[in-house]
This record gives C-alpha cells, structure tokens and sequence, in this order.
C-alpha cells in the first residue's frame, strides 16, 4: 500500500466493487461529471473495465483509496493514459460522498504524484476537471499543478456544455509533501 498523511493508496479488492459501483458509478450527476462517456448503470456484479482490475492493461493503474486509520473505503483513484515512451499520465480520483470536503483529495493527489514520479519514473501528471470542480482545482494546485488551458465547452454533462481546466504538473516541479 502507497500511504500518504491522510490516506492508502491499496489494490481493488472484490468487495470495494459494489460500494464503488453504487457511490460513484451509480450516481447519475457524479458519473455524468466524470465520466467522458453518456451515463450507464452498471450492476455491482460488473466486469465493467471502469471497475474490474485485470494485469492485462498496462496504460491504467487502479487503486482503491482507503483512510489509512481504520482502512475504511473512501474512494477510488486511477493513474491512466499511461505513455511510456514520453513518461506521462493523468490522474483521475473519486471520492465517495462521505469522504468529500475532509482533505482527501489533496492528499490523493499527492500520493498519486509519488506513484507516478517516484515509482513509475513519470515526467509529467496531468489532470482534466470540469471548471466548476473547485475541490479538484484546489487539491491539484495545492500539489503544484499549473493551469496550463481551458478546454471551452468540450464536456457534455446533464444537458449543457461546460469547460474542462487542464492542469499539468512535471518531476521537476514537484515538491513532494510530508509523509510522500
């Protein structure tokens, strides 16, 4: 397990499917928001690729995010779009509603960061968030993610168009925090 201050990063285990799948991936407006896809429902039972956790795919990396007092499951978090050949890849996470608004995501994103620099030997993090998701804009740039564009209108989400924020971040730069 990848540990930052606040939380684990651990592998998906078979009974985080049906709190992930009925949290996250059930809820409508959550996955309208997250997903680059139309919304589906998917049965707690799914191999769903979203869910499933196969060693066949190497370009994505799923973790279950858990409190690390307690090992309670607060979320998911995947380190996808992974390119080899230019040592990069986005970040994406999900927190159940529970676990929103107590610091979390910061310390996700910054866990995240450690695995894709420091155990992946990554060069650059990115990350895409609708303009309006003020707690993963902050969580980013609180990592030392730069604003790098908006994305006008490039995300259709329950009936209207919104902006997508790129946010990249490169080893360099990065700063990495206690307990990363």
């Amino acid at each position: 397990m990848l540990k930052g201050s606040k939380i684990g990063l651990r592998a998906r285990h078979e009974g985080d499917i049906p709190v992930l799948t009925a949290e996250l991936y059930n809820d409508v407006v959550n996955a309208s928001r997250a997903e680059g896809e139309p919304w589906r429902p998917v049965a707690a039972d799914s191999s769903d690729p979203r869910l499933a956790v196969t060693n066949k795919e190497q370009g994505n990396v799923p973790f279950s995010v858990v409190e690390l007092d307690g090992g309670t499951l607060i979320g998911s978090a995947n380190l996808w779009g992974i390119d080899t050949h230019n040592r990069s890849a986005h970040i994406g996470l999900g927190l159940l509603p529970s676990a929103r608004g107590k610091g979390y995501g910061t310390d996700v994103v910054a866990t995240m960061c450690t695995y894709g620099f420091v155990v992946r030997s990554l060069h650059r993090l990115q990350i895409e968030t609708l303009s309006d998701n003020t707690p993963m804009l902050r969580s980013a740039e609180r990592n030392g993610f730069v604003r790098e564009g908006v994305l006008r209108s490039s995300a259709w989400v329950m009936g209207e168009f919104l902006d997508e924020v790129l946010l990249g971040l490169l080893v360099e730069d990065w700063k990495p925090g206690p307990g990363n």
